[in-house]
């Protein structure tokens, strides 16, 4: 079947068939959840926290056949593509925020850190949501960025059997099985699991890819009021390293276009991550909650890449010879880390408090080995280049010599306590703060030196929450964080920790009938110490200064029918510096309110779905369409854009029986060339051109 046909009986099916509701419509079946506790929540509901919260279900996800954390998280409003170190670890800014663009962004699973170290990319096989909860979390999170908090939940063993395969076939030689087994073993104890193996070529020339996540959990009821959890996940990952290419004025090369070297072979991640967790149910309205996750993980490779310094070289003099670097790392971190905490309400003075008191703690070590080979400063070495039109592969490759081995530890705990106070009825009052200590010690063993810093953090959170009426609630808060600085500049110095500020004001609207859920937020936060990439050292970062952000979010999901849905997100962010910076090393002026890279002003995302009959069968059909406007490219070179761009996708699902399904999908419809992300004019990536799949699904 052809995309242009696929596209056609999508768009056909849709539009004749885009109804209003009427009164019968509207009495659409919903469930409430009357309590839900997680970590670093306690007993508040989403509704009534002064913060815009956005929750991406599994069911959706599987709706429209997203498969991969980074979009998943992409269809949340002021959520942005970052660079994400050429294909091999996720990568994301929330409100204009990113942290350290030479590291993974950092997320949470099932409230343990999984940011640092290096998971490759993340499937969403386990993942039965992602909430994301905007504007700082330090208060309770502690180490977060201003921007929110990604916090994936991963799905429990259940008692009764359920399960389902689906096997994925699609373009560029696509193939995926993914499984997912639960059942009870005793009255006492249920277990699951679940994962995904994939296999598949890319649009872009010679590069192919191979994942396996795997996810066994069980859980163990201990008594009526304790239950017990353990979840063991394990990665592999081969993907091979792929910056992308180089854009100029005059030069549009082929997206497909590879300028690494193949027989460098993939980058191997490998990650193994072991969660524990108890919850005791201590009266009526007391909980007690504990957890010890632990996760190794590593990242070991060789790779050829476009080499950035004008110095060395030669595409800058005839055009078409792109002189390479070459590299090995050799990355790998361990990561042990606990929570305890106290939630429940009590009355004092007439007034009802929820109270959340907690302490966590983590001890984290990362060893960061990296040899390189560079061309001589002076433009007229060719040893290691090759043509950009017409590249030829399997030179004789250079030897390579040691440039950074530093070792790093970094231990840290931190107590915690947030109360919201029933005010009245309809008034709620928030207070929260937590305390901090972080130790950093980062040994240079070429060098033999090490930097070490200690710090202390005390941060604040304020909110209120009021109910104008049953189905609108008004809110506004500010909080102050932290964030520890990884690794040291090219000097050896470790960072500063970064600071940061957040106001937020918004609404959540629902509707009595729940047919129209709105959530509008205002939000401005700045933040301090904030690091970019070094463009003179690559592979280090530097200190940029300070930083702001404010903007618009607005999300809208609409029960339109019975059969129709329709969700909008939109989100206007203006993050850029706040200092002026000169630096000496680059010899480049950034004036304060220079734009922040990769960071859109103007995002939106548009999912309309609708379901009916056709020949007898359920359908359920639809169209995901994302807008990215224009970005900055390069941190240095405020001259150097990413065009805005537009993307339609389709999918369409069809119940062939009771237990299988069918799902078609054709991501980027109209085949748009765009650009995803950028590190600098050299290390751009071109995005992923129009691709179909079909998925096979059996459930039992």
């Amino acid at each position: 079947m052809s995309k242009q046909y696929l596209a056609l009986i999508i768009s056909s099916l849709l539009v004749p068939n885009f109804v209003f509701a009427n009164e019968q419509d509207k009495e659409i079946e919903t469930i409430q959840v009357v309590e839900k506790r997680l970590p670093y929540r306690g007993n508040v509901s989403i509704n009534d926290l002064p913060q815009s919260v956005s929750v991406v279900s599994s069911d959706l996800l599987n709706d429209i056949g997203v498969k991969d954390f980074q979009n998943a998280v992409g269809l949340v409003s002021a959520i942005s593509r970052q660079n994400n170190f050429g294909g091999l670890w996720e990568s994301f800014a929330i409100r204009g925020f990113a942290g350290d663009e030479n590291l993974p962004s950092a997320y949470l699973i099932n409230g343990f850190s999984a940011g640092r170290g290096y998971s490759g990319l993340r499937d969403t096989s386990n993942i039965q949501s992602i909430e994301v909860l905007k504007g700082p979390g330090s208060a309770l999170y502690g180490r977060s960025e201003p921007g929110g908090t990604v916090n994936i939940i991963t799905k429990k063993p259940q008692f009764e059997q359920s399960g389902y395969i689906a096997l994925t076939a699609g373009e560029f030689a696509q193939r995926r099985v993914e499984a997912d087994y639960t059942n009870g073993l005793t009255d006492s104890v249920a277990f699951r699991i679940n994962g995904a193996y994939e296999k598949a070529n890319s649009y872009r020339d010679t590069i192919s890819s191979e994942k396996l996540a795997l996810t066994p959990s069980f859980t163990f009821k201990v008594s009526d009021s304790t239950q017990v959890n353990y979840e063991l996940e394990h990665v592999d990952q081969e993907i091979p390293f792929d910056r992308g290419i180089p854009v100029l004025p005059g030069l549009e090369l082929p997206i497909e276009r590879f300028l690494g070297e193949p027989s460098d072979g993939p980058i191997k991640v490998e990650a193994t991550g072991h969660q524990f967790e108890v919850s005791h149910q201590l009266n009526n309205t007391w909980m007690f909650n504990a957890g010890l996750g632990y996760r190794t993980s590593s990242l070991t490779g060789l790779s050829s890449d476009t080499e950035l310094s004008p110095g060395r070289q030669l595409l800058y003099i005839d055009g078409k010879t792109l002189n390479r670097q070459r590299r090995y790392r050799d990355y790998d971190a361990t990561d042990l880390s606990a929570r305890l905490e106290i939630s429940g309400d009590f009355q004092l003075f007439e007034l009802n408090h929820n109270l959340l008191i907690g302490a966590d703690i983590y001890d984290y070590e990362l060893d960061f080995e990296q040899q390189r080979y560079r061309v001589a400063w002076g433009k007229g070495d060719p040893t290691y280049s090759i043509n950009i039109f017409n590249p030829v592969y399997g030179q004789a490759k250079p030897a390579m010599s040691p440039t950074i081995h530093n070792l790093e530890a970094q231990q840290a705990w931190g107590i915690y306590l947030q109360d919201q106070i029933d005010v009245t009825d309809a008034l709620q009052i928030l207070v929260g703060a937590r305390f901090d200590k972080f130790e950093q010690t980062v040994t240079n063993q070429l060098k033999q030196t090490a930097s070490e810093q200690s710090q202390t953090e005390f941060n604040p959170r304020a909110g209120v929450v009021y109910r104008v009426n049953k189905q609108l609630n008004w809110y506004s808060s500010y909080s102050e964080g932290f964030r520890p600085n990884a690794g040291a500049d090219f000097e050896g110095n470790t960072f500063e920790p970064e600071k940061s500020k957040s106001l937020e004001t918004g609404i959540k609207f629902i509707t009595a009938n729940d047919i129209v859920r709105l959530n509008a937020a205002l939000f401005q936060a700045e933040k301090s110490n904030i690091l970019t990439v070094d463009p003179v050292n690559e592979g280090f970062s530097a200190a940029l200064g300070k930083a702001q952000s404010k903007g618009v979010e607005l999300d809208l999901a609409w029960d339109i029918s019975n059969q129709t849905e329709l969700s909008v997100s939109y989100a206007y962010t203006k993050a850029e510096t706040a200092n002026d910076m000169v630096n000496l090393d680059w010899g480049v002026q950034l004036p304060a309110g220079s734009q922040l890279i990769n960071i859109p002003e103007h995002s939106a995302n548009v999912i309309l779905r609708h379901n009916r009959a056709l020949a007898g069968y359920p359908v359920d059909f639809g169209a995901h369409v994302q807008y990215v406007g224009t970005r900055l490219g390069e941190t240095i070179n405020p001259d150097y854009t990413l065009p805005a761009y537009t993307l339609v996708n389709l999918f369409f699902n069809v119940e062939l029986t009771q237990d299988l399904g069918l799902q078609l999908k054709l991501d980027n419809a109209f085949d748009e060339r765009y650009y995803a992300n950028s590190y600098s004019h050299m290390w751009t990536m071109p995005g992923q051109p129009s691709k179909y799949s079909a998925t096979l699904k059996y459930q039992f």
